[in-house]
């Protein structure tokens, strides 16, 4: 049985961008991962059926620590270590948002999805 699990609204003070000041002072982004595996723990109720998602969310904040100068270099090196971690999952997908872009302007975030 295929089930997709979503991990939704991760929410972390990293330091990624162009920018001076988001390399000092750092920002707040979101991240959602949503991914399928193929698994009988429907029937099991065992953890060693599924992922432990503890485990995931440990991967994803390892990696939002690391600064990059662009979200979407963030959500590739997260999508590159969950699919290494976890072999088994198909269908990932990796969306990291930047609350509150430095920009000349009103946004409420901007986010970059990518999908393996």
């Amino acid at each position: 049985m295929i089930v997709t699990i979503t991990l939704e609204k991760m929410k972390f003070h990293a330091f990624h961008g162009v920018m001076e000041e988001e390399h000092t002072i750092g920002g707040e982004y979101i991240v959602d991962v949503s991914y399928a595996i193929d698994t009988n723990v429907v029937e099991t109720d065992r953890l060693d059926n599924t992922t432990n998602y503890a485990d995931i969310y440990n991967l994803i904040k390892k990696e939002m620590m690391q600064p990059s100068l662009l979200i979407e270099h963030v959500a590739g090196r997260i999508l590159n270590v969950i699919k290494a971690e976890f072999p088994l999952i198909c269908d990932l997908s990796v969306k990291v948002s930047k609350l509150n872009p430095p920009i000349n302007g009103e946004m409420g975030s901007a986010s970059v999805m990518i999908k393996a």
